[in-house]
């Protein structure tokens, strides 16, 4: 799997890939719904060649993971964003599969655009559900968006696994309770449009027996 991504990162541009967002609007508006402060521990999963931790730096947020499975696609946004900053970032980046992923820290906020539905083993989706659950702090929240039931049922000549709001609260609901869900159109650099199940979750805090 990461050998087909690095391949894809190397040999296409940005405006050749279909998930390329200029703005990430989504991302986004689910942000700002989320009360985090400057120093607030944020990790973007599949997050190489994204503008979202960019746009993070500029609004001040100081501690921000990148995590991605393709080594071209953190290079090129660390590239990117030391070349707009002239200084080295501050950005911690991570080149690991989120199913074998082993976090060392807890974070506010954790944020998957179109990872997830690529998984489409049921054990590697049970993977990545608990390490999120052990990545995200009691409290903290989680954004995830994957192609919605009308969407794609390939990408990148892969096959997906497409997700409705309520089966995506249902496989995450042992360790996270759904806040919001909207279904949106991305249209990609070409002008095709794909559409999208986008959900905000909350790190479910852990009952102390008495």
């Amino acid at each position: 799997m990461s050998e087909l991504w690095e391949s894809t990162y190397r040999s296409k541009q940005a405006m050749e890939r279909s998930w390329t967002q200029e703005v990430p609007r989504e991302s986004l508006e689910l942000i700002d719904r989320v009360t985090l402060r400057p120093d607030d521990p944020i990790i973007d999963i599949g997050g190489g060649a994204s503008v979202l931790a960019e746009v993070l730096v500029s609004r001040a947020f100081g501690d921000i993971t990148v995590l991605d499975i393709s080594p071209s696609a953190i290079a090129e946004s660390r590239d990117r964003i030391e070349a707009i900053s002239g200084v080295r970032s501050g950005v911690e980046w991570i080149v690991a599969d989120v199913t074998t992923f082993i976090p060392t820290r807890s974070y506010a906020l954790w944020h998957d655009r179109a990872v997830f539905h690529f998984l489409v083993d049921p054990r590697d989706q049970e993977r990545y559900v608990q390490c999120a659950a052990g990545a995200v702090a009691e409290g903290g929240s989680l954004i995830i968006a994957t192609f919605s039931p009308d969407g794609p049922e390939m990408c990148s000549g892969l096959p997906v696994r497409r997700w409705s709001s309520d089966e995506l609260a249902t496989r995450f609901a042992t360790s996270f309770d759904a806040v919001e869900h909207f279904q949106r159109d991305h249209r990609t650099p070409w002008g095709a449009t794909q559409s999208f199940t986008w959900m905000l979750m909350r790190r479910r805090e852990s009952r102390v027996r008495q």
